[in-house]
């Protein structure tokens, strides 16, 4: 018996649909997850991307975490703003996480530090911010050097250093 034609016409598509799909991610396990939130808090993520973490000592819930800043940094490079890292995540993938976190960044981001860390590392942080879910809104997009901005900002540029400490 001959399969015919209409059924390739539709199998064929969701042959090449699936063989273009990313593979599914691991799920997360506890321990990932445990190791995602320390160095969430150990590398100071929380200082910058979760409104009053710092004026709370800490002590913001859990649940309001990485949700950005319209408090922003303003220097030469002109003003950026902490990312919302929960709604980021949710359009990347691993790899695109990997690939993203090792790129150069505005200041005062240390993306030199994510570039420092490991592959599982940066795994473990991307799969606990991903599995806290969305939440707030995007934080404001960068300025150019020059242009004024509305929102709070912390001026970013140091004073009176001597020469030999300049770069």
């Amino acid at each position: 018996m001959k399969p015919h034609k209409w059924l390739y016409s539709l199998l064929l598509p969701l042959v090449l649909f699936s063989l273009s799909a990313p593979a599914a991610e691991a799920p997360a396990d506890k321990k990932t997850l445990e190791r995602g939130r320390y160095l969430i808090v150990a590398g100071g993520c929380n200082d910058c991307h979760t409104p009053g973490y710092p004026e709370s000592d800490g002590k913001t819930p859990q649940a309001e975490w990485l949700t950005g800043s319209v408090v922003g940094f303003q220097g030469p490079w002109g003003t950026s703003y902490p990312v919302n890292l929960r709604l980021a995540v949710q359009n990347q993938s691993e790899a695109q996480w990997l690939a993203r976190v090792r790129q150069p960044m505005r200041p005062p981001m240390p993306w030199f530090n994510l570039r420092a860390m490991t592959d599982a590392d940066l795994v473990a942080m991307y799969r606990f911010i991903r599995g806290m879910g969305p939440a707030g809104e995007p934080a404001p997009a960068a300025a150019a050097p020059g242009v004024a901005v509305t929102t709070p900002y912390i001026e970013f540029v140091p004073k009176n250093l001597p020469k030999q400490a300049r770069r």
